[in-house]
């Protein structure tokens, strides 16, 4: 099948094209016939009942710095001229991405939105797996130093980090002395207004922190990312380094009791973050890492995705 393919992302003219995963989408749904447009958030509006957005026809290629053309902008209606909506912006998942998925849910039942912009919304980060707390680490969320320094006092070494940041930003291990333990509780309450996270620290980090993609539930690749020097985080992003990894029994048990659920709720395209065994994180808002997946194992992930789209597209709807 041809599919008109709108993708919600961040500026294409930014992005390093060697390891962007929403690059590597549109890369393999151009090798289909697929055919690309590219928008930003903020460009999509509403009016007389439909849900538009200012976007521009693209066709991309695998050259750094050269890697897409774009044509004259168009005005697209979201339900009636796109099949399939990828929404890849990064976060943060402030009100500007709420408000997103709620101008994108309304078309949701005619346009296949990947992934589901309602579940996307009921599920950030770090709060929807709590779900599945019988595979974390000790886990508080938090405004109270009176029970930050409690949790601290019982687990001795802990992390800190935002309830709804991403990409390693603002993580911080406690030691064992507590030192800078309320100034960084002052620090997070004044910088956010909502709760904060704390951890268990696990020293299984410095054996690295397992990426796990699964693609409509069912495991497609994973790699480990190790800290680099001085760090504890493990994030491509911050510094960490991927390496090739194979899952254990209990990551396969997570991945398992994650499968189904991710499947029912229209989360096509997740990435879930190991560590030691535990889970700490599921993400569902613009996961990354299939292209050092396969680097390592041979696969072709972004291929595994569209195969799930396409199979979505053609699937009886429910009435």
């Amino acid at each position: 099948m041809s599919l008109r393919v709108a993708v919600q992302m961040d500026p294409l003219e930014s992005i390093g094209i060697a390891g962007d995963s929403s690059f590597a989408l549109m890369i393999a749904a151009q090798s289909r016939g697929h055919r690309l447009f590219h928008y930003l958030a903020e460009d999509l509006g509403y009016e007389d009942g439909r849900v538009r957005a200012n976007a521009r026809p693209v066709k991309v290629r695998q050259v750094e710095g050269d890697h897409f053309a774009a044509g004259d902008p168009v005005t697209l209606d979201l339900a009636d001229d796109v099949d399939v909506i990828l929404m890849r912006q990064d976060p943060p998942f402030d009100i500007g991405y709420i408000t997103a998925t709620y101008l994108l849910e309304r078309i949701a039942s005619e346009t296949l939105v990947v992934n589901d912009p309602r579940s996307v919304r009921d599920a950030p980060e770090k709060l929807f797996v709590l779900d599945f707390a019988r595979f974390m680490p000790p886990t508080l969320v938090t405004r109270s130093l009176v029970e930050l320094r409690a949790f601290h006092a019982k687990h001795g070494e802990i992390v800190m980090k935002p309830l709804h940041g991403n990409a390693g930003a603002a993580v911080f291990r406690i030691g064992r002395d507590g030192s800078n333990l309320a100034a960084l509780a002052e620090l997070f309450g004044a910088v956010w207004r909502e709760p904060y996270i704390a951890q268990a620290f696990l020293p299984a980090v410095a054996d690295g922190d397992k990426r796990i993609v699964l693609v409509d539930g069912e495991v497609a690749g994973a790699i480990n990312r190790r800290p680099g020097k001085g760090e504890i985080r493990s994030n491509l992003a911050a510094g960490g380094t991927a390496e090739a990894t194979d899952l254990t029994t209990r990551e396969r048990e997570i991945c398992a009791a994650l499968g189904p659920e991710l499947k029912r709720r229209g989360l096509i395209f997740v990435g879930i973050d190991v560590i030691g065994g535990h889970l700490t994180e599921i993400n569902v808002t613009s996961p990354t890492g299939i292209m050092s997946i396969d680097k390592f194992n041979g696969s072709d992930t972004p291929a595994m995705i569209w195969n799930a789209i396409e199979a979505r597209l053609s699937a009886p709807r429910a009435i």
